[in-house]
């Protein structure tokens, strides 16, 4: 798949979002995903659907796989501190934000105990 072809299917995804129709986002980046595992661009929006449908396990593994590129570590350490919250690892979740935090602000400037 070339990558303007990846980008139009990102943005039907978008579409179907935007519009109210998760169930053809979620189609369209799970076959993303399956034909480029470590695209992190397509694996942060297919987390964010499962989340949002209450497969936070399938989030997370998704989420490992890829490589996420660095204008969406953000992304990616929200996604996957909420997906570790809700499979109930609350410590997990804490030290995942907080590691964000130490290498976005530094460790000082942390604010969540670990």
């Amino acid at each position: 798949m070339t990558e303007d072809e990846r980008q139009f299917l990102m943005t039907a995804a978008w579409m179907f979002m935007r519009h109210g129709q998760r169930s053809r986002a979620l189609v369209v980046c799970e076959a993303l995903v399956e034909e480029e595992p470590r695209d992190g661009i397509s694996a942060i929006a297919l987390a964010e659907l499962l989340l949002g449908d209450g497969d936070a396990a399938r989030a997370l593994e998704v989420i490992h796989v890829a490589d996420v590129p660095p204008n969406l570590a953000h992304a990616a350490a929200v996604l996957e501190t909420r997906a570790l919250q809700a499979l109930g690892r609350k410590r997990d979740a804490a030290a995942r934000w907080n590691r964000y935090l130490e290498a976005r602000k530094g460790a000082g400037r942390a604010w969540l105990a670990s």
